[in-house]
């Protein structure tokens, strides 16, 4: 997460409404990092002139040590900042911890940031070849033994899957906390559509370089948000800047760790990332909430003990450890409070059940149209139209209920479940086939699973609205809708975004809108809730929002019939048919 400015202070004062506890210590007052090595700047030539500036932290134990490698824009300067939200850069894990188990750890700033020469150009092929250059010259170095580790959050995480393609010899290993693979798909154009986040990402990088803790100031003229607006499909520069379409050259070890609450962002990244490498791999998705939470749980000691620290100690080390005996897929079932294990993901045992969309009224949420998620494909023409921008929207597309406050489901269109007669768990991606036309020569769809709890009737019947929680999400520009048959999967498509083509005012057009993977368990009694629109919010989407344009002004209308079908797929895991599962700790 980069805030940055007045955007920052409105965000956090949501959070503060929203989440009462937003920032996390490193440790607690009873567990406190051990304290690292003193930092010794070191300084790299590459080979086309460029210097490129670390900080290496060295343990206090004699003779050669295995060295984990992070690189970022966010500058080393930096580090004696304290790891919580407010100071997303701290995405390194407790340096100290690692000095003290016997690693070297070696903290880069990427070239144009920090105290690195050349030009930022944001992950370019020049960046990406000076981490082959700078894992190779640790090999070299008198105090490694030769062997190299990717470590990292975010940005950190994405350099270790752009080195790994890059197969220099001396790296032995990555393991990827909370990192994409894909910049244009899964974060500055999810679906198609343009986000708001590379704005504030790209302010606060510059805020950290311009004015860090320590050091001296340092401009970053390149100008990232910029480059992409002027890259609105997946062209030659995003071509550049993806790990995604290299990564079969990866065969060392890759443990892909994902959050499921980073679905706006990275979660994807690491579970495709997972799916495409060579080498020997293993998957593992915490249910942490939020970005809050992803922050959180990588600055912990806990963290690193359980699952890194036996992973280097058995990659770099060559010890017998823990993590030879995990299984091959480890995920966290939210709302379950327990692990289930897989020998690849989605689980095997999954089976697809579809949901048509129809008529209501459900009885159940007050929305624009309270539809329904029927079993069985309509035999009418039934069909559902809406307009934006809808006036009741106040921020985004939420407006306020009878009680004023902020509600989500109120002014958007939602299909619902009949309450489950069994508590079920939704394992793996869904998809949307949604036949729909448009007034316009292009639309957006922004979808949302949610799970809606059972309500009281006297509540329901005083128009108080369900308690409900955002499971998963998907996006899709309608003129973005060509799919890669070669890079889908099961459910999961692929967009090329390579080539828009707009749609026709008035035709129908049959849409597969790709919905991130989950591992959910919707309790006996709820609703599984799909809500549609063609915007969004700060009160449901917190940074990761899509501005809305004049553009967006008319009409859609949704078919769900004999002839039109749409469906909502969804991968449903039976509690007796899952892997052994463990109690979530």
């Amino acid at each position: 997460m980069r805030l940055h400015g007045s955007h920052a202070r409105q965000f956090l004062i949501g959070l503060l409404v929203l989440v009462p506890v937003f920032a996390f210590a490193e440790e607690s007052p009873k567990e406190p990092a051990p304290e690292r090595s003193p930092a010794r700047i070191v300084q790299i030539r590459m080979s086309d002139g460029a210097i490129i500036s670390a900080a290496l932290y060295m343990p206090k134990t004699p003779g050669p040590a295995p060295t984990l490698l992070a690189a970022s824009p966010y500058r080393f300067d930096n580090d004696g900042l304290p790891a919580v939200s407010i100071y997303p850069i701290q995405e390194l894990g407790p340096i100290g911890y690692y000095n003290q188990h016997g690693y070297a750890y070696l903290h880069m700033d990427v070239r144009g940031t920090g105290r690195s020469g050349g030009e930022y150009q944001y992950q370019s092929r020049r960046e990406q070849r000076d981490l082959y250059e700078v894992t190779e010259w640790i090999a070299k170095q008198p105090w490694s033994n030769g062997k190299v580790g990717g470590i990292g959050q975010s940005y950190y995480a994405r350099s270790q899957w752009f080195a790994a393609t890059q197969t220099p010899p001396h790296l032995a290993c990555i393991a990827p906390y909370d990192g994409h693979i894909d910049t244009y798909r899964q974060s500055a154009y999810t679906g198609g559509i343009p986000g708001a986040y590379p704005e504030y990402w790209w302010s606060t990088v510059r805020n950290y370089n311009q004015r860090p803790q320590v050091g001296p100031a340092k401009e970053v003229p390149w100008d990232y948000s910029l480059n992409t607006r002027r890259h609105p499909t997946y062209d030659a520069f995003w071509h550049e800047r993806s790990a995604a379409e290299n990564l079969h050259r990866v065969k060392i070890p890759v443990y892909s760790i994902g959050v499921w609450g980073k679905v706006d962002l990275h979660l994807n990244g690491n579970i495709l990332g997972f799916q495409r490498v060579a080498g020997p791999k293993k998957l593992l998705v915490l249910g942490g909430a939020d970005v809050n939470e992803a922050v959180a749980e990588f600055a912990s000691i806990k963290f690193h003990e359980r699952y890194l620290l036996p992973f280097y100690d058995w990659c770099l080390k060559g010890h017998q450890t823990a993590y030879q005996s995990e299984p091959t897929v480890r995920y966290a079932v939210v709302n379950g409070n327990r692990m289930d294990t897989a020998d690849a993901w989605p689980p095997k045992a999954v089976s697809y059940r579809t949901y048509y969309l129809a008529d209501g009224p459900s009885g159940s949420v007050t929305s624009l149209n309270d539809g329904l998620l029927k079993s069985d494909p309509a035999d009418d023409a039934g069909k559902t139209a809406y307009t934006y921008p809808d006036p009741g929207w106040r921020n985004g597309v939420v407006g306020p209920g009878p009680d004023g406050r902020p509600d989500p489901a109120r002014r958007v269109l939602t299909f619902v479940t009949q309450p489950f007669d069994r508590d079920t768990q939704v394992t793996g991606p869904l998809k949307l086939v949604l036949y729909a036309a448009s007034t316009q020569p292009d639309t957006q769809f922004i979808v949302k699973i949610s799970d809606q709890s059972t309500q009281a009737d006297d509540e329901r019947g005083r128009g108080v609205q369900p308690r409900s929680r955002i499971v998963t999400k998907g996006w899709l520009l309608a003129s973005h809708r060509a799919i890669d048959p070669k890079q889908s999967l099961e459910n999961a498509p692929y967009y090329t975004h390579e080539n828009p083509q707009p749609i026709e005012p008035g035709k129908v057009y049959k849409y597969e809108i790709a919905v991130m993977p989950t591992a959910y368990l919707f309790k006996k009694g709820s609703r599984l809730r799909l809500e549609v629109s063609n915007g969004d919010s700060s009160v449901t989407d917190a940074i990761f929002t899509h501005p809305y344009s004049a553009r967006q002004n008319g009409t859609d209308t949704f078919f769900h019939s004999k002839d039109y079908p749409s469906q909502l797929i969804v991968p449903v895991l039976d509690a007796e048919r899952s892997a052994q599962a463990t109690p979530q700790k």
